[in-house]
């Protein structure tokens, strides 16, 4: 057992704590039915507890059915699993820093409450006038679009758009190249499916994307993280995590980083990759928030060829979360193996998202959107980060653009205790903590700009941080502090 599942278990019996080890092994499926369990003496020694602790609570998950004994032989997984529990391989965090309930609570919400701590722009952003016109055309053409299937690859007129999009970025990507799914999550998903099996390793920002742990633990993999400056990962700790633990993969954004705002040097990027290649690392490039950049940063897949690289982005940040459509660019070899997993899975979807958004970006108006919201986004960076300021937050980094602002609490504060109390108010904040696998994190807040102009939103915030009660060593600037604290495993 972990230190840190001793202390979420420091209130437990030492029988407890055995019952709730094995349980964790089954739920995460470490141990299959049928797989005989560890000895009682074996697993007295791992635990350091008493061979009596052992059999106690052997003796109870049997009587609860978890576990059989079998006489002379020892005991065993019972033959059927329960259910898949997320929550169960987790860390387990405060509900106010665990990323599933936070995301919950901003869908829950609707306009009950205020969401600076979300990930997505405000419906009055999106443009809905357009949506609607695009819809009234389908609407015209035909039938095929609103009932049958999108071919395998997806639509390919709008591959063919996007390969012209990326090479705008210095991506070459040509349509067979490029495959279209739902979402980005669903490209991220195919592709851990593809791409690792359970045990193996799989490198992260930290702090990064909250979703990216929740679906890393679904699949079952090592997650090893390395803090994130403000060019790129820590060359020397990233190094290091190679070195010591052979990740499989690296997820990241290149591009206006989730959550920090930063943005990829080319230096940076140039030694990420040599090393990838001296260390059969694979990555996995997010680049949903590309449509929000002023100026285009340094892509990793434009330096790469797409040899190692995978490219994935999608619509639902900048046009409409309802309107599912996302890409993957990669390989050939790998998008024939990609489709094929994607029809296995999905059947793959429907055309009318592809439509959709085709119809939008060929008639000029998204791009006449986007340009809009770059600059109104530019505005609301403005407004909130002299607001935080003028409370004594403090942004790790100005960010050249994007929706994120990274902050971090004045001395002593907790953020998780800062968003429990504002919670209480109505307001929604994201807890540095959700997007750390070290927790190094928890003097932090992501912000939200485009869900932050509300007034009442900086009240609440200024009496929750009144409220909160002072904690030592409260957070911890990704790229600072011990190695101890930068370097992670799970």
């Amino acid at each position: 057992m972990s230190a840190r599942d001793r202390g979420r278990l420091a209130g437990c019996t030492l029988v407890e704590q055995v019952m709730a080890t094995v349980r964790k092994q089954i739920a995460s499926r470490q141990t299959a039915p049928g797989v005989r369990l560890p000895s009682i003496r074996g697993l007295a020694q791992k635990m350091q507890v008493s061979k009596s602790t052992v059999v106690d609570a052997y003796d109870r998950l049997a009587a609860e059915g978890v576990i059989l004994s079998r006489r002379g032989s020892g005991f065993y997984v019972a033959g059927h699993l329960p259910p898949f529990s997320l929550s169960d391989i987790g860390p387990r965090l405060d509900r106010e820093v665990d990323p599933i309930w936070m995301t919950r609570q901003s869908l829950d919400a609707g306009s009950s409450l205020l969401k600076p701590g979300c990930g997505w722009l405000p419906a009055s952003w999106m443009p809905d006038a357009d949506i609607r016109r695009a819809l009234r055309l389908l609407a015209r053409e035909g039938q095929a679009s609103l009932t049958d299937y999108s071919t395998p690859h997806g639509l390919p007129a709008l591959r063919q758009l996007l390969s012209r999009r990326l090479a705008d970025r210095g991506i070459e990507a040509p349509p067979h190249q490029i495959m279209l799914t739902e979402s980005g999550t669903q490209a991220i998903d195919l592709l851990c499916r593809f791409l690792v099996e359970p045990g193996d390793t799989v490198l992260l920002d930290d702090p990064c994307y909250f979703n990216f742990h929740a679906m890393l633990r679904v699949h079952r993999v090592k997650v090893v993280s390395v803090p994130y400056t403000h060019t790129g990962p820590d060359l020397e700790l990233f190094e290091k995590a190679l070195t010591e633990h052979a990740p499989r993969l690296y997820i990241t954004n290149s591009a206006l980083h989730n959550p920090t705002g930063a943005t990829l040097s080319p230096v940076v990027a140039h030694r990420v990759l040599k090393l990838a290649e001296q260390h059969d690392l694979l990555i996995v490039e997010d680049d949903i928030f590309a449509d929000f950049e002023q100026e285009p940063a340094p892509r990793l897949a434009a330096f790469d060829g797409l040899d190692r690289v995978i490219h994935i982005g999608s619509f639902s940040k900048t046009l409409s979360a309802a309107v599912r459509c996302g890409f993957v660019a990669a390989r050939q070899d790998w998008i024939e193996e990609l489709v094929d997993l994607k029809l296995a899975t999905s059947f793959g979807g429907g055309s009318f998202s592809a439509e959709l958004v085709l119809a939008l970006l060929k008639d000029g108006a998204y791009r006449k959107h986007t340009g809009g919201l770059r600059t109104r986004l530019a505005d609301a960076m403005g407004q909130v980060s002299a607001r935080l300021k003028s409370l004594g937050l403090t942004p790790w980094i100005e960010p050249n653009a994007g929706m994120f602002l990274w902050c971090q609490l004045p001395a002593g504060l907790d953020a998780a205790d800062v968003a429990r109390s504002a919670l209480a108010e109505g307001v929604v904040l994201a807890p540095g903590n959700a997007f750390s696998l070290t927790q190094a994190a928890s003097g932090f807040l992501r912000f939200n700009v485009a869900q932050s102009l509300v007034p009442a939103t900086f009240s609440v915030l200024e009496r929750a941080m009144r409220r909160a009660e002072p904690r030592q060593n409260a957070g911890i600037r990704p790229g600072h502090g011990s190695d101890a604290a930068k370097l992670d495993i799970r």
